[in-house]
């Protein structure tokens, strides 16, 4: 059953969450999070964040999805944006710096202001549709609320790269690999899970979704990319000059995100693949 907020005015308005579901089908291995205290009434000013989303409310105004460095992913209200000479109907715009102030304690929040802080060039082309490959991401994966502030520095710098016309398929598995790890669904690709053994790059390998790396043996499922110890060797160190390992991190990283998704498609990794650009 959907549930409603309140606004700062007294309005009910529906969950942000119930409008666009989170994809309850993700197969968590990450641990618990402990209860969350009641939310304080919170005045937060001039924190930074990138707008992932948004969507109408109303006649004249918007919710939107935003990453925070210090607060993680939360919703908030901008009214009046969609009016015509509204200080935020230029600003509010994504993959751009913003410093935004906001007010309240429920789970949506009133924006009290916007402030474009640039230093980022426009994304264009492969790169605006890998940028909202990275929003679909980061919707899907990062919890309400729950800060990853080397996500979010990573965010930024991927961002960087990508308006810079850097490979978008090399600086997009390097992106997977962090958004994996810092939201609990990945360790590290340069030794066994199990064992603790160090990863040799003649051996071939397979990474078992929900335990780590570990020597391939032949009795995997057929879904199950085998990969070479040399291209986990290098996707740990973000070093993607082997063509191989370009291909391999490739399917590796699409089984691993499909398999966390629950097999729930993503909208913009399928355009890329259309096109050939992921």
């Amino acid at each position: 059953m959907a549930t409603n907020d309140v606004d700062a005015g007294g309005d009910e308005v529906e969950s942000p969450d119930n409008r666009q579901p989170a994809p309850a089908a993700i197969k968590k291995t990450r641990r618990a999070s402990p209860r969350q205290p009641a939310r304080p009434d919170t005045r937060v000013q001039e924190q930074p964040a990138f707008v992932l989303h948004s969507y109408p409310y109303r006649e004249t105004s918007l919710i939107i999805d935003v990453l925070t460095r210090d607060f993680g992913r939360l919703a908030l209200v901008a009214k009046g944006a969609k009016r015509p000479h509204s200080a935020l109907r230029g600003v509010l715009q994504t993959f751009q710096p913003l410093a935004l102030s906001w007010t309240g304690k429920a789970e949506l929040r009133t924006l009290t202001k916007a402030e474009w802080v640039g230093g980022l060039r426009p994304l264009e082309g492969d790169a605006l549709l890998s940028g909202f490959y990275l929003n679909e991401l980061l919707v899907k994966f990062c919890a309400r609320e729950d800060p990853h502030e080397k996500l979010f520095n990573h965010y930024l710098a991927t961002l960087h790269h990508l308006a810079h016309d850097e490979p978008p398929a090399i600086i997009l598995r390097a992106f997977e690999r962090v958004l994996l790890r810092e939201t609990g669904y990945a360790v590290a690709f340069d030794r066994c899970t199990q064992t603790r053994a160090r990863v040799l790059p003649e051996r071939q390998y397979v990474f078992h979704p929900d335990w780590g790396v570990r020597p391939a043996r032949g009795d995997e499922p057929d879904e199950w990319p085998v990969v070479s110890g040399q291209t986990l060797l290098d996707m740990e160190q973000d070093d993607y000059a082997r063509a191989q390992t370009v291909q391999q991190s490739k399917l590796l990283m699409r089984f691993l995100l499909n398999y966390h998704l629950g097999g729930v498609p993503l909208n913009t990794r399928q355009i890329l693949l259309d096109l050939q650009k992921l």
